[in-house]
């Protein structure tokens, strides 16, 4: 049985409690850029090479909306050129990072497998790895056209 052939995991789509902060916070930090709002209860980005969506929990469910304790999903990465790029990017945005909702979670460590990183939330509790990783890091990536 052949297995479906796809070109990688490209797509995140995220649950928010406030769109216009989450949106502010991806935009101001992670420089990403708008690529379709079909409506302001949606928002969909790319670096390039990826698309994140943010969906506003709908105000019907949010007064009902219990943050879990715990998150099912660990976290999502972006992918830095080097281990310097992620110490460039911890400096710059750590104090962006509490100014837009967010938090650092874990400071800057160099990983067993070689890899490099550091963790931030964002407003609604999502960690993000800023990442080195020696051989995903070198791949060629497709650059915004902004």
């Amino acid at each position: 049985m052949a297995l479906p052939q796809h070109r990688g995991l490209r797509h995140l789509a995220l649950r928010v409690i406030d769109l216009p902060r989450s949106r502010r916070f991806y935009e101001q930090l992670l420089g990403m850029q708008v690529v379709w709002e079909p409506d302001a209860e949606n928002v969909y980005f790319s670096s390039g090479s990826d698309n994140l969506a943010l969906h506003q929990i709908p105000a019907g469910e949010l007064a009902a909306y219990q943050p879990p304790k715990g998150q099912l999903l660990d976290h999502v990465g972006v992918i830095l050129d080097n281990p310097q790029a992620v110490d460039r990017m911890f400096a710059d945005l750590s104090p962006k990072i509490t100014d837009l909702g967010g938090a650092i979670v874990k400071l800057p460590k160099q990983h067993r497998d070689g890899s490099y990183s550091f963790y931030f939330s964002d407003p609604d509790g999502n960690v993000i790895q800023a990442l080195y990783e020696p051989t995903i890091s070198k791949l060629e990536w497709v650059k915004s056209k902004t």
